[in-house]
């Protein structure tokens, strides 16, 4: 892959369209732009990110997350491209670079648009609808790939689709947003069908002829593989994971020693351990200048934050030869030194068996699933049932955005499950009352 191709700033539906623009905001720009003003992006502070939405501690949701990962991958691609621009000063299109830590940014705030309510528990009850609940049944007049999409749903996937997808009373190509931002997001360029075990893909079958003009577009490798589509990644989304999984390893200890979770003096030897010794009186002696034991984690947090920018993209660029071949394996947490990737390792052991077990975030988890079957049961059977009263007085309520007169299945489906990610936990809930009339007002 070359960097010439893979910065291409040509507008996904817009592809025709050329505007002589005068200023300073590039069209990366106006991709971070066109994001923070958009309903989605905002939908996202009412989206769970790990523990439940705040009472009187706050806690990360996903809009907070979102704006964290832009500020950390935007100064890891920044620190990459200075060294990228000077290993090709010669070559005439090394001034492109300058817009990675843009597109990075972009691609950042974008990453978790796709996500549905109640976090990670939110995916997983969408696939098991399909793969153990009511959906199995619908599974003999799907496609194979249809139906890998629904079992194996992914909020990657989703993400691209509402960004590419011409929902009603959109403009062709969707948010419109630049090729290479698309490509930055998307962590896993391959269909649903090769998915495997992790369940993880990058788009659905309906997507999937725009991830293909995307990729082309950009000179991404493709692999040859049998029974789907597979391209190596962008290799800006390197960047994109770095700075996602910086930020949601370190910000979910902060957020559980804030609770109580975990206790100051562990918190402070885990993230300790990300330094050398002599580092480490400097910052002990800082601290003891910090009454606050937040304040203490809040420094630290910020001292790790920065140590894993530099060792990242140290990595990136270190292995930029094998990035562009479309042959690195892994991730960069995995490729950084020793000590910062065993201290790594340590806090996310200690996630597991801490945090992402919680009664408070296993509560959430339940409901969550509960929520979002009942949601989707409902759903489904109106589309495939529009005729019923019922049926009828549901549908009136889905935004009109969203194509539930489908002539296919599969597209009402999509439609079901486009407004369903769509919610925000709030809204999730209150809707499952009002359905269950937990929530009718009647006055007297």
């Amino acid at each position: 892959m070359e960097w010439n191709r893979l910065i291409c700033d040509t507008r996904f539906g817009l592809e025709d369209y050329h505007d002589s623009r005068t200023g300073q905001r590039s069209d990366f720009t106006r991709d971070y732009d066109r994001l923070v003003f958009s309903s989605p992006f905002r939908r996202l502070q009412n989206k769970t990110q790990v523990f439940p939405l705040p009472g009187s501690i706050f806690v990360h949701n996903r809009l907070t997350h979102s704006i964290e990962v832009a500020c950390v991958g935007r100064s890891l691609a920044n620190e990459s491209a200075i060294v990228l621009k000077e290993r090709h000063s010669s070559e005439p299109w090394a001034p492109r670079l300058d817009a990675m830590g843009e597109i990075v940014a972009a691609a950042c705030l974008a990453h978790d648009l796709g996500n549905p309510p109640f976090g990670h528990s939110g995916e997983k009850a969408i696939s098991t609808f399909f793969s153990e609940g009511a959906g199995k049944s619908l599974q003999p007049e799907l496609q194979p790939q249809q139906w890998a999409d629904l079992t194996r749903f992914d909020g990657n996937a989703n993400a691209f689709r509402l960004l590419t997808h011409r929902f009603n009373g959109r403009r062709p190509g969707g948010f419109a947003m630049t090729y290479s931002t698309l490509a930055s997001i998307v962590k896993y360029p391959y269909s649903s069908t090769l998915a495997g075990s992790k369940n993880k893909f990058g788009f659905f079958a309906s997507e999937e002829e725009s991830f293909i003009r995307v990729a082309d577009t950009l000179g991404m490798k493709r692999i040859e593989s049998a029974g789907g589509v597979r391209y190596a990644r962008h290799p800006l989304v390197y960047l994109v994971e770095a700075a996602d999984d910086i930020c949601y390893e370190v910000m979910d200890i902060e957020d559980a020693h804030k609770l109580g979770i975990i206790d100051t003096a562990t918190v402070i030897d885990l993230l300790l351990a990300f330094f050398p010794p002599e580092r480490v009186d400097r910052m002990n002696r800082t601290m003891s200048r910090l009454d606050d034991p937040n304040e203490k984690i809040g420094y630290l947090r910020s001292c790790v934050i920065g140590a894993l920018v530099q060792e990242c993209s140290r990595a990136f660029v270190d292995n930029e030869r094998t990035i562009l071949d479309g042959a690195f394996t892994g991730c960069l947490i995995d490729s950084i030194s020793p000590r910062e990737r065993d201290a790594y390792r340590s806090c996310s052991a200690l996630s597991w068996d801490k945090i992402y077990r919680a009664p408070d975030v296993v509560d959430i988890e339940l409901a969550g699933t509960s929520i979002i079957t009942f949601l989707m049961e409902k759903l489904i059977h109106a589309v495939r049932e529009p005729q019923l009263n019922y049926s009828h007085l549901l549908l009136s309520k889905v935004p009109q955005q969203y194509e539930v007169n489908s002539p296919d299945l599969y597209g009402k489906i999509q439609a079901v499950i486009d407004h369903v990610s769509g919610m925000t936990d709030i809204y999730a809930l209150d809707l499952f009352r009002r359905l269950n009339g937990m929530s009718l007002k009647i006055n007297n």
